[in-house]
């Protein structure tokens, strides 16, 4: 199967404008998530921005230019696979810069498992109490088939006893080209626009989210201060 590995990237960030550019032991971190994207040698890799700043500051990707208007990274996303011929896609956040090539390549393995799934993402399970408890932190609960049930920034499931069981979510996706071109046709729902998570439109149109758990690193970056926290961890030399 032919994949493309895209990366959407906006310049607007509510919480942390022009974040793509941020430096990250001196390049951009947009450049990282390239990096890590081509490490993984799963197929093309494309950055779908609305910026030229950001256009200009990848190296090593395709870049297609994409409308401003976009609410979601898979809506970007879908207006640039309208012109390419693949099989599967897997979105790569702009701002996890520390993304594991061994993730992405996970990721998309549910579909070629089973032919039913449409899309699938990761997760890892949490141990730290400040993680379950923080808003920028996307927990995700599955049922038994390791289907995605639902995604909150709340702390899911609460904690009434122990913390064992809850999941951090990966904001790695994997989709089949033709749900995705569906996906950007997909009305929005109260739960994604009051949780600001787009994959609850998926399960609120009923279709399933296969997740992958396991010991996936990682340190997506929504604020400055967690763009210290990337850094401080590449010049360790380590993976978080």
């Amino acid at each position: 199967m032919k994949i493309i590995v895209a990366i959407p990237a906006r310049y607007e960030s509510t919480r942390f404008p022009g974040k793509p550019l941020a430096l990250l032991a001196g390049k951009p971190m947009i450049q990282h998530v390239v990096d890590r994207a081509l490490a993984a040698e799963v197929g093309e890799v494309v950055v779908c921005t609305d910026d030229v700043r950001i256009a200009q500051a990848v190296d090593g990707a395709v870049v297609c230019m994409t409308s401003p208007d976009h609410q979601s990274g898979s809506d970007r996303i879908s207006e640039m696979i309208e012109e390419y011929d693949c099989d599967l896609v897997i979105n790569v956040q702009g701002d996890e810069p520390l993304i594991q090539a061994k993730a992405i390549r996970q990721v998309v393995q549910p579909l070629f498992q089973n032919d039913e799934i449409a899309m699938a993402t990761l997760a890892h399970p949490i141990h730290r109490q400040e993680e379950l408890d923080n808003p920028n932190v996307v927990k995700v609960v599955c049922d038994a088939q390791g289907n995605a049930l639902y995604f909150s920034r709340a702390a899911i499931p609460y904690p009434r006893t122990r913390i064992s069981s809850a999941l951090r979510h990966i904001g790695l996706y994997a989709y089949r080209r033709d749900f995705l071109l569906s996906y950007a046709k997909l009305s929005s729902c109260a739960a994604e626009e009051a949780e600001q998570l787009e994959q609850l439109r998926v399960l609120y149109h009923g279709y399933k989210i296969a997740v992958s758990v396991g010991d996936f690193a990682c340190q997506g970056v929504d604020t400055p201060q967690d763009l210290l926290v990337a850094e401080a961890a590449l010049l360790a030399n380590k993976r978080v």
